[in-house]
Order: structure tokens, then C-alpha cells, then sequence
């Protein structure tokens, strides 16, 4: 991940924390169910974006040069990995 894009997913992360304490404030003070849940669904879904960022770094770096490469072994083990991500992402 270059810097820019390093910088960039750091800025949505800290202000993805700033949302989570907000969720929190609105709990202690008793706001309205759906408000809150409301912003769970919007934090998710700005994690989603994040994950989705880092995922596509991922295939254009580290997996393109995996598949590029001699060994089968090491293609066979990123390939796993990607495959064990969607798995997990698909569990609930």
C-alpha cells in the first residue's frame, strides 16, 4: 500500500472510531433504538469500505505477485487465503 492510500485508510479508520464512541455516548444517554442502530449500520458499512480497499491492494500487490511467481507452492497459498477470507466473511 503506498503512503497516500496508507494515509487515506487511516483517516477512515479514525473516524470510524470517532462514530463507535458516539454509538457508545448514544447508549449511555438512552437514544432511541433504531438512531442507534442506525449508526452500527453506517459503521459497518464504512468498515465494508475499508476491508474492500485493503482487499484490492492486496489482489494488485501481494497476489499479483504470487501468481506471477515460479513457485506453485507460494500461488497455491495465496490463493487459499482469499479463498479462507470469503469464507470467513460468509459466516454468521
Amino acid at each position: 500500500m503506498d503512503e497516500k492510500q496508507k494515509a487515506e485508510t487511516l483517516r477512515r479508520l479514525r473516524s470510524i472510531k470517532g462514530h463507535v464512541s458516539g454509538i457508545e455516548r448514544m447508549l449511555e444517554d438512552d437514544a432511541y433504538c433504531i438512531d442507534v442502530i442506525k449508526q452500527i449500520q453506517a459503521v459497518q458499512a464504512a468498515l465494508n469500505k475499508v476491508s474492500v480497499r485493503l482487499l484490492d491492494n492486496h489482489l494488485r500487490s501481494c497476489v499479483v505477485t504470487a501468481v506471477n511467481s515460479r513457485s506453485a507452492k507460494e500461488r497455491e497459498r495465496v490463493l487459499a487465503e482469499i479463498a479462507d477470507v470469503f469464507e470467513t466473511a460468509t459466516r454468521v
